[in-house]
């Protein structure tokens, strides 16, 4: 028997109550820094980030070190040493951060107009305060919102979420931590939802090949989903900039 075999119970509800389509609740706010350029804080479930965007401004290290066609786009991850079960002695700079940092800055490039600023740098920095399944894309769709907060110019939105398997062929979205240490593998992808392109996709463990279409098909739908709901988030800010409101509370 496959360990993901009750991932789905046989009135089609989820370990959570969610049905194998549905998105987790995200709630998302911009603006909750005064001292970035841009900040956004977002909710996906219980996994919770912080984003922060400082610039565009003058290359560290001198003109020496800048491009001149494009601006340099600096990503780090980190997560607070409160954020899992198991607490982290080191929060950043560990194999896993720098590698995070690396699929975050991946991302973020495909989607920022970084040829608008030459011989300049844009710091993104991402902090998961709790970690509760799908970490890589909410710390994606915070930094997209703290770009955005930032007035830092984008081609598109771009969004990620988690997809897997669960009764060995129902494709499921957006994976809880309890889903991801129950089920089967899960399939990472971070794409540009309006023109379908994807610019990270990776994989936990192997899917078989007949089912791996449809684990990303459900995947590239979810960062459609996504986007529509940090864009109601942008909308709400701009409607509410200078209130004491501003928060996207969606159920999707």
């Amino acid at each position: 028997m496959s360990k993901n075999k009750e991932l789905i119970s046989k009135i089609g509800l989820r370990l959570d109550g969610r049905r194998a389509n549905e998105l987790r609740r995200i709630r998302c706010k911009l603006g909750v820094f005064t001292e970035p350029d841009g900040s956004a804080y977002i909710e996906q479930g219980l996994t919770k980030v912080l984003a922060a965007v400082y610039g565009p401004h003058e290359v560290r290290g001198g003109r020496s070190k800048a491009q001149h066609n494009s601006a340099i786009i600096n990503c780090q991850f980190s997560m607070a040493v409160f954020s899992t079960t198991e607490r982290k002695k080191r929060p950043r700079g560990d194999r896993k951060s720098t590698e995070l940092s690396m699929h975050l800055q991946q991302a973020l490039e495909a989607a920022i107009k970084s040829e608008l600023y030459p011989f300049c740098q844009i710091d993104v920095y991402v902090e998961v305060l709790h970690a509760d399944g799908g970490i890589y894309p909410a710390c994606v769709n915070a930094a997209t919102l703290a770009l955005i907060d930032a007035g830092i110019p984008l081609k598109e939105y771009v969004c990620a979420c988690t997809a897997s398997l669960a009764n060995n062929d129902i494709p499921m979205l957006d994976i809880s931590h309890q889903e991801e240490v129950l089920g089967g593998p899960t399939l990472t992808v971070a794409a540009l939802p309006m023109s379908g392109k994807i610019v990270l996709m990776e994989m936990s463990q192997r899917f078989h090949l007949d089912h791996l279409d449809k684990v990303l098909e459900k995947a590239l739908q979810g960062c459609k989903d996504i986007k529509e709901i940090l864009d109601n988030a942008v909308r709400l800010h701009v409607t509410d900039i200078g209130s004491s409101t501003g928060w996207a509370n969606t159920k999707h």
